[in-house]
């Protein structure tokens, strides 16, 4: 019987965890990278990760270090993720580590500045000349909470190599956990972070009680928007209609164990980011995407409404209430915007 091959899992929050967790049950040999080494000998002791899923029992074929090099040694597989904002530092740490034979697949799910990149992108830039196409992203309505309880999820892997997407649904899907593929690496990713800047509104207008009509009237133009933008980008807008997209956003936007939504509950009682931030205690990455989206859309001339609105909510001072107002007052649109030809 072949030996199931080595898995490393790149960051030890919540995702990480679970994703760690689906693969060391379907028997591969994974490494789990932490913080530091108190973090790492807690879970290896204890069989959980007490600090994001205290009640998930992790399985024996987990093993939790604290050292890079370590964890990616024999790995075949590295699944990253950590923050966005750490990534391309843990990045450019694998260059000198790893071997052409290694697959690294962004599992983050953000967008960095100056200038404008996804992770994949990062991968690439960094890793590129070493694992050429070996690149992909895992992305979908994944709240990690609900995936630790087994509860029914799905998630899409985008690259550009079948053998690598066969690969991964062997390693990740479950009983429970269901993995599709794609080969639009650039809508799987952009619709993936995307989503969380329209979480943040979307938590807004639940906390101003707008009603369920208006927060699909926002749903259907945030899908308007980010898919605008992406396509600007050159991704497939068919992309955004599947699991990356409208089931990733749907879940993102209706759901209070989302990070961002939270963030944007708290944002419409008048506290500061910075406060709301502190209160959730975790990253909520819609913040920053949010920052690199806007200025990348006026440099792009992509008409992006309610991210503008946002970003003068977060950024400017302008009051929560500003949110719905634009959205009102917004000239009226075609409805469904890549099904529309002008008329000869």
């Amino acid at each position: 019987m072949t030996a199931k091959k080595q898995v490393a899992v790149l960051g030890g929050g919540s995702f990480g965890t679970v994703l760690a967790n689906i693969a060391a049950s379907n028997g591969y040999q994974v490494s789990l990278w932490v913080r530091d080494a108190e973090q790492a000998l807690r879970i290896n002791s204890e069989g959980a990760n007490a600090t994001y899923h205290p009640e998930l029992r992790l399985s024996d074929n987990i093993t939790a270090d604290e050292d890079l090099a370590s964890v990616i040694m024999d790995a075949q597989f590295i699944l990253v993720a950590t923050p966005s904002i750490i990534f391309e530092e843990v990045i450019s740490r694998l260059e000198p580590l790893i071997s052409p034979s290694v697959t690294v697949i962004s599992c983050t799910k953000g967008i960095k500045s100056q200038p404008f990149r996804t992770m994949t992108d990062i991968i690439t830039q960094h890793l590129g000349h070493i694992i050429g196409d070996k690149v992909g992203v895992l992305s979908g309505p994944n709240l990690a909470k609900e995936i630790a309880e087994e509860k029914l999820a799905g998630t899409v892997i985008a690259c550009e190599n079948e053998g690598i997407a066969f690969e991964i649904k062997s390693m990740l899907s479950s009983n429970t956990f269901k993995v599709f593929s794609s080969q639009d690496i650039q809508g799987v990713e952009l619709a993936g972070a995307l989503k969380n800047i329209y979480a943040i509104c979307c938590g807004i207008a639940h906390a101003k009680l707008v009603g369920e009509n208006a927060l699909g009237f926002i749903v259907t133009r945030s899908m308007a928007e980010m898919s605008r933008f992406a396509v600007a980008k050159g991704a497939n807008p068919i992309t955004f209609l599947g699991l990356a997209g409208m089931g990733d956003l749907m879940a993102t936007c209706t759901s209070k164990l989302s990070r961002n939504f939270q963030l944007g509950e708290l944002i419409a009682e008048d506290l500061s980011l910075f406060e709301a931030k502190e209160r959730i205690g975790q990253v909520a990455e819609g913040a920053k995407t949010l920052e690199v989206v806007y200025h990348e859309a006026r440099k792009m001339n992509v008409k992006m409404p309610l991210v503008t609105s946002l970003y003068e909510i977060l950024y400017s001072d302008a009051s929560s209430e500003q949110l719905i107002q634009d959205l009102l007052d917004h000239p009226s649109e075609v409805d469904v915007e890549f099904t529309y030809k002008e008329k000869l």
